[in-house]
């Protein structure tokens, strides 16, 4: 390998470690987003607005991130060990969101719930939503999961971000 193609492995190896640690070191959280799904990238711009205090990672479902940390194989997020994809969760339900916060995993409703109430201060009342058993809000988030193309439309490419959001997103 030549002097500027390892410096250039280096670099992505080191910036993407960057962008999962603060500066003590310790993981962020990241987002999983169907990159390709309006409603999902119109949250992730929600998020972005309200992470204030860069608390969060974001990548997209199709990317090279969830491939190697969630075990999705391919660009259409087929997947073998991890059971999980952009197009079917556990048991082939639609999955657009994943939550990833210290090795510990959080889909569905979950995620969603969970992300905003990383989010702190005023976000932290959503947990008022965790009362409703996760069967309910899972069956809802299915149903809007399984819709989401139809009642916000699809892009055929992944979100880009723009270069003040480029340090926020994993490949």
């Amino acid at each position: 390998m030549n002097d500027s193609a390892h410096s250039g492995a280096e670099r992505a190896g080191n910036a993407d470690r960057g962008a999962r640690e603060d500066q003590a070191g310790r993981h962020r959280p990241i987002l999983f987003f169907d990159g390709v799904c309006g409603l999902c990238n119109r949250f992730i711009d929600l998020m972005l607005r309200a992470d204030s205090q860069d608390r969060f990672r974001y990548a997209p479902l199709q990317g090279e991130t969830a491939r190697r940390l969630l075990g999705v194989n391919d660009e259409a997020g087929d997947r073998k060990a991890s059971d999980l994809s952009v197009g079917g969760a556990r048991n082939g339900e639609p999955q657009s969101f994943v939550f990833l916060e210290n090795d510990r995993r959080f889909e569905q409703s979950s995620a969603v719930l969970h992300a905003l109430g990383r989010l702190g201060g005023l976000w932290r009342l959503i947990a008022v939503l965790y009362v409703f058993p996760r069967p309910l809000r899972d069956s809802i988030y299915r149903f809007v999961a399984r819709n989401r193309y139809r009642w916000f439309g699809k892009s055929d490419e992944c979100r880009l971000p723009t270069p003040e959001e480029r340090e926020r997103f994993l490949p």
